[in-house]
């Protein structure tokens, strides 16, 4: 990349960087970002399109740190850059993560200097998208699409290997990758992106015995991914691939789609399908019903009604408030739009979900019950309302045996939902059911294979069944996917608590706080720790850390019950739960089993403190 080495400043997007200044700036806005991580951005710049291993990082900027700070250093610089670019490690937009091996700026690089030309030619080598091999690509297919599947609108046809269990074998696995942008309007990617996550719902109304959806978190894995075909075929077991792409013109939206076979790249079918923004959903089932019907599965009658009608003001603000909740970043432009949908269709029930949705990651309960009774009034056959009630039950009101029934009841109008088998899963294990909740995690991680929540669920799972090594195993491999995932760092941290390997398990909670986990339960896990590791200085830092979080954070209470009960201060202990009690903080309920509070079971206090909030024994 010799140009760029000629001149001061390069661009990408709305981003400049002067190398010679060593400023990162967006619009004309500096923005402020720590040495490390804008190093690292200057030497992927130097190779747009091409990986660049964690080795010459390592030489060129951590030269002195050994192999596992250096890991860790990586891991959170990239986090950081990641954050400066509004960037996401699940949706790359600039830095693509290539497992165990490095990592990718995969969007086009120009410089403004007198070099480049004023249209913005792309200087040194091209992204994998835009190589003269995808545009070959972009001509010859119906559906307009990349063969290098890059912000493609995609339907995976997935046919499990012989390795899957039995009762699979028969079942086709179809993954929905995003559709493909071409508005010539960024703004317009929540359409495409929502359109792909509508489609995800569509299809998993369809015969469930016979047609498997992969979830979305998975699915976008790939949006900006520079593959073949072949190689996400390998990667997911895919038989089959539909690439998609969408234009919206004014009123009207154009849908192209053709089906591939991933074994030849053998083109098996394509249509295209125009329509008035008013029918988009009748678009998208023709689109279910023609896929199916092309992949050979015979389709038994949908299971629930059709989606209800909305108007299309009202569904296209649902498509970007779902597009700024995926984010998990910009919830705030996510509750504002699934507000503006109710205001415009107050019949329209989709919406209710996603506020519900909002107000639990936010630990809202009254709010999220508020929602999700009004999704199911408006429409009771929606598998998302009944899977968020079911933990609403359980978790805040302690009705077990409610739960279990709304559980089941989103599997049942849904079998596809890897959701619901993930939080299925998780209450179950709650229950003591190891068998039961194992085999949902094994479900939900077999529909959504990339999500580092379900992996990072699945490995817990499995250490909870006593079965620490293929948990290990299971972190592990989900952390080749995603490096920069908090809740896998932690889940492999309290894993390595249970094998009393301290150093590892600290290590590993401090990469989850490193890397934004939630700022209570990473300190409380780490404090914890250092407690039985015998440092107690440590653990008293913690305990000062937390201290400062509350009141404001509820959560900092039962982390600082955590702490002193590993401290083996059984008053301070005490006092904190019931602080978290008084608060209604909702993991209360796993104190009974939670191994940091053992030396408490016996007090009658602790005993009290189980019965009132419902803990399971």
């Amino acid at each position: 990349m010799e140009q760029q080495r000629q001149t001061s400043v390069v661009r990408f997007g709305t981003y400049e960087v002067d190398l010679r200044a060593g400023e990162l700036w967006k619009a004309g806005i500096r923005i402020k970002v720590q040495q490390q991580p804008l190093k690292l951005l200057e030497i992927l710049l130097e190779h747009p399109g091409e990986m660049v291993t964690r080795e010459e990082l390592r030489s060129r900027i951590w030269p002195e740190e050994s192999f596992g700070d250096f890991d860790q250093a990586v891991n959170v610089a990239v986090a950081k850059l990641r954050g400066a670019l509004g960037d996401s490690a699940d949706n790359p937009r600039y830095i693509e993560t290539l497992p165990r091996r490095g990592y990718r700026f995969v969007a086009p690089v120009a410089s403004p200097s007198s070099d480049s030309r004023s249209d913005g030619e792309t200087i040194g080598p091209l992204p994998p998208e835009t190589q003269p091999h995808a545009k070959k690509w972009r001509r010859l297919a119906v559906a307009g699409l990349l063969v290098a599947v890059v912000g493609l609108g995609s339907i995976y046809v997935v046919q499990r290997n012989s390795s899957r269990a039995a009762d699979n074998r028969s079942r086709i696995m179809v993954a929905v990758l995003p559709f493909e942008n071409l508005s010539n309007d960024p703004e317009q990617e929540y359409f495409s992106d929502g359109l792909t996550e509508e489609m995800i719902t569509e299809l998993g109304r369809l015969n469930p015995e016979q047609l498997g959806v992969i979830a979305r978190v998975s699915a976008m894995q790939y949006k900006h991914a520079s593959k073949s075909v072949a190689q996400i075929g390998k990667e997911l077991g895919a038989a089959y691939v539909v690439e998609g792409s969408v234009r919206r013109s004014d009123k009207r939206v154009r849908v192209a789609v053709q089906l591939i076979r991933t074994h030849d790249q053998a083109h098996v079918w394509a249509d295209s399908y125009e329509r008035e923004m008013r029918d988009v959903l009748g678009l998208q089932r023709d689109l279910c019903e023609d896929v199916a019907r092309e992949i050979r599965v015979k389709l038994a009658r949908s299971r629930g009604p059709a989606p209800q009608s909305a108007s299309p003001e009202a569904h296209e603000d649902y498509l970007k408030g779902r597009f700024f909740f995926s984010k998990r970043n910009s919830n705030e432009n996510a509750l504002r739009y699934f507000q503006q949908a109710i205001e415009k269709d107050p019949n329209y029930p989709l919406p209710y979900t996603g506020l519900s949705d909002l107000y639990q990651l936010s630990d809202d309960p009254q709010l999220a019950r508020e929602s999700v009774q009004k999704a199911l009034e408006l429409d009771d056959q929606l598998a998302e309302a009944h899977n968020s009630l079911a933990a609403l039950l359980y978790r805040f009101d302690g009705d077990w045996a409610g739960a279990e029934r709304e559980f089941q009841r989103a599997l049942q109008l849904d079998p596809n939902y890897a959701s619901a088998h993930h939080w299925y899963s998780m209450y179950l294990g709650l229950r003591g059911r190891k068998a039961q909740a194992l085999a949902e995690a094994q479900k939900a991680y077999e529909l959504d294979p990339l999500s580092p929540v379900v992996g990072a669920n699945l490995a817990k799972i499995l250490q909870e069944a006593g079965q620490d090594d293929k948990a290990i195993e299971q972190a592990k491999k989900t952390l080749d996917l995603d490096p920069d995932s908090a809740v896998t760092h932690a889940v492999l941290g309290v894993i390595y608590q249970d094998k009393r390997m301290y150093p590892e398990a600290i290590a590993e909670y401090k990469a989850a706080v490193q890397l934004g986990g939630p700022p209570g339960e990473m300190r409380g896990l780490l404090g914890y720790a250092y407690a039985a590791s015998g440092n107690r200085v440590e653990a008293e830092k913690i305990v000062g850390e937390l201290k400062l979080l509350w009141p404001g954070h509820a959560h900092a209470a039962l982390d600082l019950a955590a702490v002193f009960s590993g401290l083996g201060d059984k008053e301070k202990a005490l006092y904190w739960l019931e602080k978290a009690d008084e608060r209604h903080v909702s993991d209360l309920i796993e104190i009974e089993q939670d191994a940091d509070f053992a030396e408490l079971r016996s007090d009658p206090r602790f005993r009290v403190l189980v019965q009132r909030v419902g803990a399971p024994k």
